[in-house]
């Protein structure tokens, strides 16, 4: 039996049941959030992954205080329910859709919250991801992304705080194809050495939204990039788009940002930004290039772990800590002050940056 709630839906891509995505093994669809005080001095962050093929679900939640990443991981077998929207005790309730979402973490090993996003304006959509290694589709997918505040509570070991009044933050959902779960062990034959080169700036300014992505080749050539700007209440027909370009370096010995410069071609945005680094969240905690929690994997009907590390502890080079995202304070040339989020990954060499190896350190 294959048919479940969302068949009740007219949400179907294909003539089969909701329950199958094409025939992609690899096929996902995720939800993502961020949050940070207005100050940058606390940082919250979720996802939650469904994998239609694999007929898993898994789930994160990451808070950081007084210097401390505390994670919640979760990961279930779906049972081919895709509407559900909970994975253990992390669950996703679509309040208004493409305005208003709360996620709620009820009390494991001393984390729970319930948070409640609001978008700024309409979400993005950003082009579509297509890139292959030699002849094998490495991605394609889509992503909206949306700039919003939020409201609510975060309790951790007992401390529970509510969110700081002018909390903002991004959201995202994409869905498509990426790897997830167990890796393909056969080779590609002729194919160059694994790399991969990405950097996101989502930066909320008082009344306005700023978007900056970009993936490119080991040449530092693009393959995907747009950048885009909405001010606050704006429809889909009033977001405008354009080019950036990013200047960054690198923190010595690290593949982390130091910090960036964004030149800008896009109607209504300031000319320039520029970005400092506040603080820094580790990706891992959502599961991204996690050794254990990696998206999609498998672990029973049910598991559930938390994790916490110091993060000034941490191994820059280590796999596994090279996908982050430093809160920034965001200075525009025309004057105005944001915050918002540089986040970056670098697999393999970059000419750009003098990266020629797969792990080196700038």
């Amino acid at each position: 039996m294959v048919l479940s709630r969302g068949d009740e839906y007219p949400l179907h891509q294909t003539s089969e049941p909701v329950a199958y995505s094409g025939t992609d093994r690899n096929f996902y669809d995720r939800y993502f959030f961020n949050g940070y005080a207005p100050d940058g001095s606390e940082f919250f962050a979720a996802a939650f992954g469904v994998y239609p093929h694999l007929d898993v679900a898994d789930a994160h939640f990451s808070i950081i205080r007084d210097g401390v990443q505390h994670n919640l991981h979760a990961s279930c077998e779906m049972g081919m329910e895709r509407m559900a929207l909970r994975c253990g005790p992390i669950s996703i309730e679509v309040i208004e859709p493409l305005n208003r979402l709360r996620l709620i973490v009820d009390e494991t090993d001393g984390i729970s919250a319930e948070i409640t996003f609001t978008g700024r304006a309409f979400p993005i959509e950003e082009p579509r991801f297509i890139h292959r290694i030699g002849t094998r589709a490495f991605m394609d997918y889509t992503r909206m992304t949306q700039n919003g505040h939020y409201e609510g509570w975060i309790s951790v070991d007992g401390v529970r705080r509510e969110i700081a009044s002018g909390t903002a933050g991004t959201r995202d959902r994409s869905w498509g194809v990426r790897p997830i779960g167990e890796r393909d062990p056969q080779a590609i034959p002729g194919a160059p050495m694994p790399a991969f080169f990405w950097q996101w700036t989502p930066i909320n300014f008082p009344s306005s939204s700023l978007f900056f992505h970009l993936n490119a080749d080991t040449g530092g050539h693009p393959w995907n990039t747009r950048a885009a700007f909405a001010r606050d209440g704006s429809n889909d027909d009033r977001i405008a788009e354009g080019h950036g370009v990013m200047s960054s370096a690198l923190q010595q010995g690290t593949r982390w940002p130091e910090d960036g410069t964004i030149e800008l071609d896009v109607e209504g945005a300031p000319d320039s930004v520029t970005l400092e680094p506040l603080g820094r969240f580790q990706m891992k905690g959502l599961g991204y290039t996690h050794p254990k929690w990696g998206h999609g994997l498998h672990h029973g009907a049910l598991e559930i772990e938390r994790e916490d590390y110091v993060l000034a502890d941490l191994d820059p080079l280590d796999p596994s800590n090279l996908h982050v995202q430093l809160i920034c304070k965001v200075v525009a040339s025309d004057g105005q002050e944001g915050i918002g989020v540089f986040e970056q990954l670098i697999l393999g060499p970059y000419g750009p940056l003098g990266l020629t190896a797969m792990f080196d350190g700038g």
